[in-house]
């Protein structure tokens, strides 16, 4: 899951960004109204945490700009503004939830999760594919009644495969949902954590067909040949 942080109190928002990364999220962080918008524009995000008092483009501004402009990506305000009427008004520009600080990050984690599974149903919380399964709450993976244990990263990657199954995916589609925007990803990167799940889902379980595959040129997907 990718989430974007658009916080200008930079303690609030590096704590945000690194609990979500333990998470095995990938997180971009903004510290300008503006930047935040400008990533919205160019980047695709699960969902977008948003404060409201922001230098530039405050949030109203960004809920009601990004609405106008038909981009549907769920909103959690997060402010210290606690009345009704903030509320209201934040809910009306746009916003799917609203989370006054100070916050549990348990209530906030629930709360990303709530809302990823909003619009699509593929936001379910233990994706499976023939005998793989992964979950989503407790971090297991499984094949063939066997668990697996990944690491962040790999998790990240089988998730955003699993949940576009027997779909060949870009590199550049991969990247751009499985890391930061200002990661330092190397061009082999990539490959380098197919291999690691390739050994682990796929070559520990000789007796079983491969599931991920390669498309040279294209990218990945998950499913059999």
């Amino acid at each position: 899951m990718k989430v974007l942080v658009v916080e200008d109190d930079h303690k609030i928002g590096s704590s945000i960004k690194k609990g979500l990364e333990q998470e095995s999220f990938a997180v971009d962080l903004a510290f300008d109204g503006n930047d935040g918008y400008g990533l919205v524009s160019t980047e695709n995000y699960d969902v977008i945490i948003l404060d409201l008092m922001l230098p530039g483009m405050n949030g109203i501004e960004i809920c009601q700009k990004l609405r106008q402009n038909k981009i549907h990506t769920p909103i959690l305000i997060l402010t210290a503004k606690g009345e009704l009427e903030d509320k209201i008004m934040g809910l009306n520009s746009g916003a799917d939830d609203y989370l006054v600080k100070p916050f549990a990050f348990t209530e906030l984690l629930a709360r990303i999760k709530a809302l990823s599974r909003r619009p699509k149903d593929t936001f379910n919380s233990v994706l499976n594919h023939k005998d793989l399964s992964l979950n989503t709450t407790n971090y297991e993976v499984r094949r063939a009644g066997k668990n697996i244990k990944l690491s962040k990263k790999e998790f990240a990657l089988l998730e955003y495969l699993l949940r576009h199954p027997n779909t060949i995916l870009s590199k550049d589609q991969i990247i751009s949902n499985i890391w930061d925007y200002d990661a330092d990803v190397l061009p082999n990167t990539l490959e380098v954590y197919i291999g690691y799940l390739r050994k682990k889902i796929d070559q520990a379980f000789p007796n079983k067909k491969p599931l991920i595959q390669t498309f040279r040129g294209f990218g990945y997907k998950i499913g059999e040949k």
